[in-house]
Protein backbone atom coordinates (compact mmCIF):
# COMPACT_ATOMS: atom_id res chain seq x y z
CA UNK A 1 0.00 0.00 0.00
CA UNK A 2 1.34 3.33 -0.88
CA UNK A 3 -0.72 5.22 1.30
CA UNK A 4 -1.95 3.84 4.97
CA UNK A 5 -6.41 3.90 4.90
CA UNK A 6 -7.06 6.01 7.36
CA UNK A 7 -4.92 8.65 5.61
CA UNK A 8 -6.78 8.11 2.51
CA UNK A 9 -9.71 8.94 4.90
CA UNK A 10 -8.38 11.90 6.37
CA UNK A 11 -6.78 13.23 3.77
CA UNK A 12 -10.19 13.27 1.81
CA UNK A 13 -12.17 14.58 4.99
CA UNK A 14 -10.19 17.45 5.18
CA UNK A 15 -10.08 18.37 1.56
CA UNK A 16 -14.25 17.54 1.56
CA UNK A 17 -13.93 14.39 -0.73
CA UNK A 18 -17.05 12.50 -0.19
CA UNK A 19 -15.66 8.37 -0.76
CA UNK A 20 -17.79 4.97 -1.43
CA UNK A 21 -16.89 1.60 0.10
CA UNK A 22 -18.98 -1.17 -0.94
CA UNK A 23 -18.84 -4.16 1.81
CA UNK A 24 -18.47 -7.59 0.69
CA UNK A 25 -20.21 -10.53 2.85
CA UNK A 26 -17.94 -13.59 1.70
CA UNK A 27 -20.86 -15.71 3.25
CA UNK A 28 -23.13 -14.12 0.73
CA UNK A 29 -21.06 -14.37 -1.88
CA UNK A 30 -19.93 -17.58 -3.10
CA UNK A 31 -16.78 -18.31 -5.02
CA UNK A 32 -18.34 -17.35 -8.18
CA UNK A 33 -20.56 -14.85 -7.24
CA UNK A 34 -16.98 -13.18 -5.63
CA UNK A 35 -14.84 -13.53 -8.89
CA UNK A 36 -17.66 -11.79 -10.75
CA UNK A 37 -18.71 -8.93 -8.53
CA UNK A 38 -14.70 -8.29 -7.97
CA UNK A 39 -14.93 -7.99 -11.90
CA UNK A 40 -17.71 -5.20 -11.24
CA UNK A 41 -15.60 -3.62 -8.58
CA UNK A 42 -12.44 -2.92 -10.71
CA UNK A 43 -14.91 -1.57 -13.42
CA UNK A 44 -16.21 0.90 -11.00
CA UNK A 45 -13.39 1.91 -8.96
CA UNK A 46 -14.99 2.64 -5.34
CA UNK A 47 -12.18 3.83 -2.87
CA UNK A 48 -12.35 1.06 -0.48
CA UNK A 49 -13.79 -2.52 -0.22
CA UNK A 50 -14.93 -3.69 3.53
CA UNK A 51 -14.92 -7.20 4.31
CA UNK A 52 -16.77 -8.22 6.77
CA UNK A 53 -20.06 -10.08 8.00
CA UNK A 54 -22.48 -9.79 11.52
CA UNK A 55 -22.71 -13.98 11.69
CA UNK A 56 -19.94 -15.03 9.93
CA UNK A 57 -18.38 -17.53 12.21
CA UNK A 58 -14.63 -18.40 10.48
CA UNK A 59 -11.93 -16.29 9.36
CA UNK A 60 -12.22 -14.35 6.12
CA UNK A 61 -8.98 -14.86 4.99
CA UNK A 62 -8.94 -16.48 1.89
CA UNK A 63 -11.66 -14.23 0.26
CA UNK A 64 -10.04 -11.35 0.79
CA UNK A 65 -6.52 -12.99 -0.57
CA UNK A 66 -8.54 -13.41 -3.87
CA UNK A 67 -9.83 -10.26 -3.49
CA UNK A 68 -5.93 -8.42 -2.82
CA UNK A 69 -4.71 -10.75 -6.07
CA UNK A 70 -7.41 -9.42 -8.27
CA UNK A 71 -7.64 -6.09 -7.40
CA UNK A 72 -5.75 -2.87 -6.58
CA UNK A 73 -8.60 -1.33 -4.13
CA UNK A 74 -8.04 -1.36 -0.39
CA UNK A 75 -9.75 -3.59 1.61
CA UNK A 76 -10.90 -3.07 4.90
CA UNK A 77 -11.49 -5.50 7.42
CA UNK A 78 -15.18 -5.13 8.67
CA UNK A 79 -15.50 -7.96 11.19
CA UNK A 80 -18.06 -9.26 13.66
CA UNK A 81 -15.48 -11.09 15.89
CA UNK A 82 -11.78 -11.79 15.96
CA UNK A 83 -12.07 -15.48 14.29
CA UNK A 84 -13.10 -13.65 10.99
CA UNK A 85 -9.66 -11.66 11.32
CA UNK A 86 -7.21 -11.75 8.63
CA UNK A 87 -3.83 -10.23 8.43
CA UNK A 88 -3.77 -10.05 4.87
CA UNK A 89 -6.13 -7.29 4.21
CA UNK A 90 -4.50 -3.65 4.07
CA UNK A 91 -6.24 -2.41 7.12
CA UNK A 92 -8.94 -3.26 9.86
CA UNK A 93 -11.76 -0.89 11.25
CA UNK A 94 -11.12 -2.12 14.98
CA UNK A 95 -14.92 -1.65 16.23
CA UNK A 96 -16.30 -0.68 19.74
CA UNK A 97 -20.17 -0.92 19.59
CA UNK A 98 -20.77 1.94 21.71
CA UNK A 99 -24.53 2.32 20.83
CA UNK A 100 -24.90 -0.69 23.24
CA UNK A 101 -23.69 -2.04 26.68
CA UNK A 102 -22.36 -5.60 25.92
CA UNK A 103 -19.17 -5.50 27.70
CA UNK A 104 -17.59 -8.15 25.22
CA UNK A 105 -18.02 -5.69 21.79
CA UNK A 106 -16.78 -2.88 23.59
CA UNK A 107 -13.76 -3.69 24.66
CA UNK A 108 -13.81 -7.81 25.31
CA UNK A 109 -12.79 -9.58 21.81
CA UNK A 110 -10.42 -6.67 21.62
CA UNK A 111 -8.10 -7.73 24.81
CA UNK A 112 -8.70 -11.38 23.62
CA UNK A 113 -7.18 -10.33 19.44
CA UNK A 114 -5.04 -7.39 20.51
CA UNK A 115 -2.15 -9.36 20.70
CA UNK A 116 -2.27 -10.89 17.35
CA UNK A 117 -3.43 -8.00 15.37
CA UNK A 118 -0.48 -6.41 16.90
CA UNK A 119 2.06 -8.75 15.77
CA UNK A 120 0.53 -8.90 12.29
CA UNK A 121 1.48 -5.79 11.86
CA UNK A 122 -1.95 -4.92 9.66
CA UNK A 123 -3.10 -1.17 10.07
CA UNK A 124 -6.02 -0.56 12.65
CA UNK A 125 -8.97 2.23 12.76
CA UNK A 126 -10.03 2.94 15.99
CA UNK A 127 -14.14 3.14 15.35
CA UNK A 128 -16.70 3.87 16.98
CA UNK A 129 -20.22 1.82 15.93
CA UNK A 130 -23.45 2.98 16.62
CA UNK A 131 -26.13 1.34 15.54
CA UNK A 132 -29.28 3.52 14.55
CA UNK A 133 -32.80 1.84 13.92
CA UNK A 134 -33.71 1.20 10.97
CA UNK A 135 -37.41 -0.40 11.08
CA UNK A 136 -36.20 -3.63 11.34
CA UNK A 137 -34.23 -6.02 13.91
CA UNK A 138 -30.84 -6.34 12.32
CA UNK A 139 -28.90 -9.57 12.04
CA UNK A 140 -26.37 -6.98 13.91
CA UNK A 141 -28.53 -6.32 17.00
CA UNK A 142 -29.52 -10.30 17.13
CA UNK A 143 -25.84 -11.35 17.05
CA UNK A 144 -24.51 -8.58 19.48
CA UNK A 145 -27.64 -8.78 21.95
CA UNK A 146 -27.97 -4.70 21.79
CA UNK A 147 -30.71 -2.60 20.66
CA UNK A 148 -30.44 0.31 18.39
CA UNK A 149 -31.14 3.88 18.88
CA UNK A 150 -33.40 5.87 17.68
CA UNK A 151 -33.27 9.31 19.87
CA UNK A 152 -31.26 12.43 17.83
CA UNK A 153 -30.22 13.28 21.35
CA UNK A 154 -29.10 9.86 22.47
CA UNK A 155 -27.03 9.24 19.25
CA UNK A 156 -25.37 12.70 18.94
CA UNK A 157 -24.22 12.20 22.85
CA UNK A 158 -23.18 8.67 21.91
CA UNK A 159 -21.17 10.34 18.97
CA UNK A 160 -19.47 13.29 21.09
CA UNK A 161 -18.63 10.41 23.19
CA UNK A 162 -16.92 8.03 20.98
CA UNK A 163 -14.67 11.07 19.26
CA UNK A 164 -14.40 12.30 23.25
CA UNK A 165 -12.62 8.85 23.60
CA UNK A 166 -9.91 8.63 20.70
CA UNK A 167 -12.25 7.15 18.60
CA UNK A 168 -10.73 7.97 14.86
CA UNK A 169 -13.74 6.90 12.41
CA UNK A 170 -17.96 7.21 13.81
CA UNK A 171 -20.53 4.65 11.92
CA UNK A 172 -23.69 5.45 11.87
CA UNK A 173 -25.27 1.87 11.13
CA UNK A 174 -28.77 1.19 10.13
CA UNK A 175 -27.88 -2.24 9.71
CA UNK A 176 -28.06 -4.79 6.61
CA UNK A 177 -31.21 -5.29 4.86
CA UNK A 178 -32.94 -1.71 6.85
CA UNK A 179 -36.14 -0.63 5.94
CA UNK A 180 -35.23 2.40 6.16
CA UNK A 181 -31.59 4.52 6.15
CA UNK A 182 -30.52 6.54 8.85
CA UNK A 183 -32.17 9.74 8.90
CA UNK A 184 -31.17 12.86 7.43
CA UNK A 185 -31.73 14.88 10.38
CA UNK A 186 -29.89 12.42 12.59
CA UNK A 187 -26.83 12.81 10.33
CA UNK A 188 -26.83 16.21 9.81
CA UNK A 189 -26.61 16.48 13.65
CA UNK A 190 -23.92 14.31 14.35
CA UNK A 191 -22.35 16.07 11.67
CA UNK A 192 -22.35 19.55 13.35
CA UNK A 193 -21.60 18.09 16.94
CA UNK A 194 -17.81 16.47 15.56
CA UNK A 195 -15.14 16.86 14.10
CA UNK A 196 -14.21 12.72 12.85
CA UNK A 197 -14.93 11.29 9.42
CA UNK A 198 -18.40 9.98 9.82
CA UNK A 199 -19.29 6.47 8.13
CA UNK A 200 -22.88 6.23 7.21
CA UNK A 201 -24.67 2.67 6.05
CA UNK A 202 -27.25 0.06 5.84
CA UNK A 203 -30.76 0.76 3.63
CA UNK A 204 -29.31 2.63 0.85
CA UNK A 205 -30.99 1.65 -2.01
CA UNK A 206 -31.01 4.34 -4.54
CA UNK A 207 -28.72 7.19 -5.69
CA UNK A 208 -31.36 9.59 -4.10
CA UNK A 209 -30.99 8.01 -0.81
CA UNK A 210 -27.02 8.02 -1.21
CA UNK A 211 -27.09 11.43 -2.02
CA UNK A 212 -29.42 12.48 0.84
CA UNK A 213 -26.69 10.97 2.88
CA UNK A 214 -24.15 12.73 1.40
CA UNK A 215 -26.01 16.08 1.44
CA UNK A 216 -26.74 15.31 5.38
CA UNK A 217 -22.84 15.30 6.20
CA UNK A 218 -21.81 11.78 5.78
CA UNK A 219 -18.28 11.41 4.61
CA UNK A 220 -17.95 7.71 3.49
CA UNK A 221 -21.64 5.82 2.25
CA UNK A 222 -21.49 2.28 2.78
CA UNK A 223 -23.41 -0.18 0.57
CA UNK A 224 -23.16 -4.26 1.00
CA UNK A 225 -26.87 -5.47 0.79
CA UNK A 226 -28.67 -4.09 -2.00
CA UNK A 227 -25.54 -4.84 -4.11
CA UNK A 228 -25.64 -8.33 -3.67
CA UNK A 229 -28.74 -8.35 -5.22
CA UNK A 230 -28.44 -5.50 -8.00
CA UNK A 231 -24.70 -5.83 -8.46
CA UNK A 232 -25.44 -3.57 -11.79
CA UNK A 233 -26.12 -0.92 -9.85
CA UNK A 234 -22.70 0.14 -8.22
CA UNK A 235 -21.16 2.03 -10.97
CA UNK A 236 -24.13 4.34 -10.30
CA UNK A 237 -23.51 4.00 -6.84
CA UNK A 238 -19.56 5.14 -7.38
CA UNK A 239 -20.38 7.84 -9.50
CA UNK A 240 -23.00 9.54 -7.61
CA UNK A 241 -20.82 9.77 -4.84
CA UNK A 242 -17.87 10.88 -6.90
CA UNK A 243 -19.65 13.51 -8.55
CA UNK A 244 -20.98 14.82 -5.29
Amino acid sequence: MKNRVSDIIHNAYREGKKLFAVLIDPEKCGDGGLVSFVELINEAKPDLIFIGGSQLKESIDSAVVYIKRHSTIPVVLFIGNAIQFSPNADAMLFLSLISGRNPDLLIGQHVDSAQSIKQSGIETIATGYILINGGVATSVEKVSKTSSLSDTTEIVSTAIAGEMLGQRLLYLEAGSGAQHPVKRTIISEVRANIDTPLIVGGGLRSTDMIREALQAGADIIVVGNHLEQHPEELNDFVKTVKEF
